[in-house]
């Protein structure tokens, strides 16, 4: 077993549990990204989107872009718009990977 800290089993931990201070640390993290950018926040979040897509991200990674996005006025229609503009570059099977998982993110249900 690997000889691990404390604060370190307690950042994994509330990571883990998607603790409250953990997630607004890793929140302002991206404002602060954002900020670094120079993009307007509808243009950055569907960049994050469209990269989320093409390395295959887990669902839990659409489930916080995608609420930042809609905050910044991006639109669920905009979204499919973004699998459609996507799927030549990163291929079909990505899209329709993250086609799920955008679904749970925007709040609907698979089938």
């Amino acid at each position: 077993m690997a000889d691990v800290k404390k604060e370190t089993a307690d950042t994994l931990e509330a990571l883990a549990a998607a603790e409250d201070d953990i997630i607004a640390s890793l929140l302002a993290m991206q404002l602060h990204n954002l900020e670094e950018s120079g993009l307007e926040p509808r243009t950055y979040s569907l960049v994050k989107i469209a990269t989320l897509i093409a390395i295959g991200a887990p669902q839990a990674s659409y489930v916080a872009q995608v609420a930042f996005a809609i905050e910044g006025g991006v639109t669920p229609d905009e979204i499919v718009n973004l699998l459609v503009t996507v799927a030549p570059q990163v291929g079909l099977p990505k899209v329709i990977a993250a086609a799920p998982q955008i679904m749970l993110a925007l709040g609907l249900e698979l089938e």
